[in-house]
């Protein structure tokens, strides 16, 4: 029961398809502290500590009564200027995919929130040849993207060898 060339250029595709999603990582923004402006998160500090690329989504934590997340422009960035913002997310569990290279700026419109630091400027970039690991600051930061990325690897490949198998004609 050999593979014909049609399943070997599927199940190839296949692969190529599951490795490029799994790439995409899941960042809470401020990690366990989540969105706020109580307490001692370094919106700056934290996203400085992580290499965004296109594909990854942020997730915003925080309690809806007291906070929000606008994406603004960098001027209003700057100024902490939510009066014209590009997006307003307020349910308090948003998630924002990063879908092109560039900066994005984020604060919270309540007044006094993003001069007290509730503000955070992504920049994503090109992600890096593969072969070689991206350097890490803190391994501790970002458990839950890193645990993500694996399991959802090796699920997609287990996916693969299964379905391989089943066409093949071993599954009969």
């Amino acid at each position: 029961m050999a593979f014909d060339k049609n399943m070997v250029i599927f199940f190839l595709i296949f692969m190529a398809f599951c490795r490029g999603v799994s790439m995409a990582a899941v960042y809470q923004v401020g990690d366990s502290a989540g969105w706020t402006s109580v307490g001692q998160v370094d919106y700056q500090e934290w996203a400085a500590s992580k290499n965004f690329h296109v594909g990854d989504t942020l997730v915003f934590n925080y309690n809806s009564q007291f906070h929000n997340v606008k994406q603004v422009t960098q001027q209003a960035f700057e100024a902490c200027n939510a009066t014209s913002p590009i997006a307003t997310y307020t349910n308090g569990y948003d998630t924002v995919t990063l879908e092109k290279l560039g900066h994005f700026y984020f604060i919270c419109g309540y007044p006094g929130h993003c001069q007290a630091g509730q503000q955070i400027d992504i920049l994503v970039s090109s992600p890096t040849s593969s072969l070689s690991p991206s350097p890490s600051t803190d391994q501790t930061t970002e458990p839950s993207a890193a645990s993500s990325l694996y399991f959802s690897y090796n699920v997609c490949w287990t996916l693969g060898v299964l379905l391989a198998f089943c066409l093949s004609g071993f599954a009969y």
